[in-house]
């Protein structure tokens, strides 16, 4: 792919950007498609081939995971994409990655772990970081098993810090506190407290120390020297805040039940620090998420970038916010340096057309990775130099050719009761030579439900798209991405405005001939998952067919394990009745409470390693309609979590659901 190079300089940097994929590096198991013969679901339903990447401050390394013939590895590679070292990662959940310095690469990774009887739940998702130094010398893990006083693997990572030529890290981790009892014997409690881990000698040792206070969760802000900068601490019962400096004065507070604040980062000058809160903007506005900023040393807030709607901040290696990107349909980045917004929108004009996302760049700002998506791409990632002007590939995530890519675009619709609202369609792809109206189709609504489907390459919308089907994702009534109304419009709306304004979408496909009302099945996870269900119970007569993945059926039994998890947090059982409901309301809006209802096939799907969404949901929903007399069938994905991490049984689960749907809702008209 060759896009023409943008004419323009700035002082002597040529911020054209030239697209020229030169040959990957990374050469990812590729299953070739032909013309009219759609790619295999493998290649859908497997881990990306290209997961992540991350570059080192210096831009002269990228480490990237990726699969090569079937193994899955970390590759380091320098700036010319020659390999300086690898290391298999198997089947591990690797959730980020990132440098410390140019000497070790940081890789966390997580678990399902199954607990005892002294916790409140019986399985929980635990994290842990590797370090893994690019010399060859052996990887080593962050608060290993070894530990004396820190259990529970790595709860957060809130940077890393070069200091005297040292690199460290700086990991949330429990600390185990033996506490008298006053009866002659001690026993162990525990706090949620920081550490600072030299990468280099493995030494650690904890930067605060609170006493354990029930009910209360901390945030911090660590600076580029490595100090302890902001404290954010909110007591879960009363939902009150404050935000504590380096001398741990007070320099902001509020109260919100729900605890919706939070730290963003250190101002661009590094003496303030921004966070977020919900505040009332006006009366006609409501409530709204707002960025505040408030001097270290104490002084009065200040709305910051108080007229712009934000999805994601960027910021230094010392956590300075550098810029951010639009919370729209373009996504796209701007940047508070002049010269850094100039080459981010140079950029942005090289790749029009295609969603582009900024991974990250070099501590100088002249080498940054991004990924595209968009017609005919199924998902590039690239490094940028500013010094060549030239875009080089690192590899693509999905080996499918350009014409297999079904082309995705916004379509508006209106709500019954008249709110505005968009849904993402996806249609077959060119080499199926499928028709444009008329088609068979998959409402796929997401999960959250706070999030948001844009433009781009999903890879179950795509596996849809590949077999015939027109795939649509609505983003209803609840959906993040749309300003805090729309989120809240949402609010005690399961099963009722937020179900309605799924198939209100639908309606428009239909009205504009482009779906075939009568060959349509609704395919869901998570959120999504429940409304697949609700689709088929709580409404009749719209699907042929439903797919639960991970759904909720039982509204009431769901809030009720979410709660006893927590401990019997206050703020969790403020916001459940908030987002769901309460008492008998719950059971008016369960799937499960009417599965009399339920006319057509429905496909369950569960992952047993399931942290979010319990198994005995989906377990519970095909007892019942089993119990029913209803066509049902359920799939179990051994070892699996919420998030489908493993390439195995997230195949099962694409195949099961395919094959399911392609017999109850097949994309042969004549069937």
């Amino acid at each position: 792919m060759i896009i023409p190079r943008q004419q323009g300089a700035n002082e002597g940097v040529d911020m054209g950007i030239k697209v020229y994929f030169a040959g990957a590096a990374l050469a990812m198991a590729s299953a070739a498609s032909s013309l009219n013969a759609a790619p295999p679901l493998a290649v859908y339903g497997q881990l990306p081939g290209f997961e992540r990447a991350a570059i080192s401050p210096s831009g002269d390394h990228v480490a990237v995971i990726g699969t090569i013939h079937g193994a899955r590895r970390l590759l380091v590679m320098d700036a010319a994409q020659k390999l300086i070292t690898q290391a298999d990662v198997g089947t591990a959940k690797i959730r980020s990655i990132t440098w410390a310095g140019d000497q070790s690469v940081l890789i966390r990774t997580s678990a399902t772990v199954a607990l005892n009887n002294d916790f409140t739940t019986d399985k929980a998702e635990l994290s842990s970081v590797l370090v893994v130094p690019i010399d060859g010398t052996k990887p080593w893990r962050v608060f290993a098993a070894d530990s004396a006083s820190v259990t529970g693997g790595v709860l957060g990572m809130y940077g890393i810090a070069q200091r005297n030529g040292r690199w460290y890290g700086y990991f949330e981790g429990i600390t185990l506190q033996e506490v008298q009892t006053g009866v002659g014997a001690d026993r162990d409690t525990w706090a949620s407290d920081l550490y600072e881990v030299d990468l280099q000698t493995q030494l650690i040792h904890i930067l605060t120390h609170h006493p354990v206070i029930g009910g209360t969760s901390r945030e911090w802000l660590v600076d580029q020297n490595g100090a302890l900068a902001v404290t954010l601490e909110l007591a879960h019962g009363s939902g009150l805040w404050t935000l504590y400096n380096s001398r741990h004065t007070a320099i902001a507070s509020g109260s919100d039940p729900a605890g919706r604040v939070n730290l963003v980062g250190f101002t661009p000058d590094g003496s303030g620090v921004v966070y977020g809160m919900r505040d009332t903007k006006s009366e006609a506005e409501g409530d709204v998420d707002r960025w505040f900023s408030v001097p270290l040393a104490g002084g009065t807030p200040q709305p910051f970038l108080d007229t712009q709607s934000v999805e994601h901040s960027f910021e230094d290696r010392g956590h300075r916010l550098m810029g951010y990107s639009s919370d729209d349909a373009s996504g796209r980045a701007h940047f508070f340096d002049p010269h850094q917004d100039k080459v981010a929108q140079a950029i942005a004009k090289a790749f029009a057309g295609e969603r582009l996302t900024l991974i990250g760049y070099n501590d100088a700002f002249d080498r940054l990775l991004i990924k595209t998506e968009g017609p005919g791409d199924p998902v590039t990632w690239g490094l940028v130099d500013l010094h060549t002007g030239q875009t080089a590939m690192l590899g693509q995530s999905y080996p499918i050719d350009a014409g297999d890519v079904g082309a995705a675009r916004m379509v508006a619709y209106k709500a019954a009761d008249g709110l505005a609202m968009e849904g993402v369609l996806t249609m077959p792809p060119p080499s199926l030579k499928a028709a444009d109206r008329n088609l068979p189709a998959i409402i796929l609504p997401h999960g959250g439900p706070a999030a948001h489907d844009d433009v781009g390459f999903d890879w179950l919308a795509q596996a849809f798209a590949s077999r015939g089907y027109a795939v649509f994702q609505p983003n209803f009534r609840g959906s993040s991405g749309y300003g805090t109304g729309f989120e809240s419009a949402g609010n005690g709306e399961w099963g009722r405005k937020m179900q309605t304004d799924i198939s209100d979408g639908l309606s428009e496909l239909v009205r504009q001939g482009i779906v075939d009302p009568k060959r349509v099945c609704i395919v869901g996870a998570s959120y999504g998952g429940y409304a697949a269900l609700a689709g088929v119970s709580l409404q009749q007569g719209i699907y042929r067919c439903a797919v639960s993945l991970a759904g909720i059926s039982d509204v009431a039994a769901f809030a009720r394990d979410d709660v006893a998890a927590s401990g019997g947090d206050d703020m969790l059982r403020r916001n459940l009745k908030t987002m769901v409901g309460a008492g008998r309301d719950l059971k008016a809006i369960s799937p499960i409470s009417y599965v009399d209802k339920v006319s057509v096939p429905v496909l369950l799907i569960h992952g047993k390693d399931d942290t979010v969404v319990r198994y005995s949901q989906s377990a519970n929903m095909a007892d019942a309609l089993r119990h029913a007399g209803k066509a049902i069938e359920f799939v179990t994905l051994p070892g699996e979590d919420h998030w489908l991490s493993k390439s195995e049984t997230r195949l099962a689960m694409l195949e099961a659901a395919a094959n399911f749907v392609m017999q109850h809702n097949p994309p042969d008209p004549g069937k």
